[in-house]
C-alpha cells in the first residue's frame, strides 16, 4: 500500500521536474539556513521576529517591558516639543503601569512604580535649558593651543 503511494508521489515529482516547475525557485543553489547549527526549540519565533522586523522586547513579560519603558523615558521625552506633551506621555505610561499593578500577569514579580511626572518635567526643562553645542564649537574646545611642542620646549631651555 505505501509502496504504491510512494510510487505515485515520485511519479508526480518527476512529471513536475520535466515540466520545469522546480526551475528558478528562490534559494536554488544556496545552503539551507541553520544547517549544521545545534537545534533550537524557539527557531520559529526567532525567524518570525526577524522576518517581520519586530523587536525582541515583545517576548518579555509585561513587568519587564514596563521597566524597560520606564528606563527609556528620558530618551523618549527629550525631543517632545511642549511640557504638556511630556505630561501626556508620562500619563499614558502611568495608566499602563497602574493597569498592570491592578491585574498583574503570570510573569515575574518585579517592583514597578508609576513614573513621577514632576521629576521627568524637571529633567526635561534642564536639558532644554542646556545650550546646544555645535560640532565646530566642540572641535575648538578640544583643540590644543596653536603653539607647538617645540615652542614650549624652546622657552624652557632658553
Amino acid at each position: 500500500m505505501t509502496e504504491a503511494w510512494e510510487a505515485s508521489v515520485e511519479a508526480k515529482i518527476q512529471d513536475a521536474i520535466q515540466r520545469g516547475e522546480f526551475d528558478d525557485l528562490p534559494g536554488t543553489g544556496k545552503p539551507i539556513p541553520g544547517r549544521g547549527a545545534p537545534y533550537d526549540e524557539a527557531w520559529w519565533i526567532k525567524s518570525f521576529l526577524e522576518r517581520e522586523a519586530l523587536p525582541s522586547d515583545l517576548l518579555l513579560p509585561t513587568s519587564l517591558q514596563l521597566r524597560r519603558r520606564i528606563e527609556q523615558v528620558p530618551d523618549e521625552v527629550r525631543d517632545l516639543p511642549t511640557e504638556q506633551s511630556v505630561r501626556d506621555f508620562v500619563g499614558q505610561l502611568n495608566v499602563q503601569i497602574v493597569a498592570w499593578l491592578r491585574f498583574p500577569d503570570d510573569g515575574p514579580r518585579i517592583a514597578v512604580r508609576p513614573v513621577n511626572t514632576e521629576d521627568v518635567i524637571r529633567r526635561w526643562r534642564a536639558e532644554r535649558a542646556r545650550p546646544e553645542v555645535t560640532v565646530t564649537e566642540a572641535v575648538t574646545a578640544v583643540r590644543p593651543s596653536r603653539r607647538g611642542w617645540w615652542q614650549r620646549w624652546r622657552r624652557r631651555r632658553g
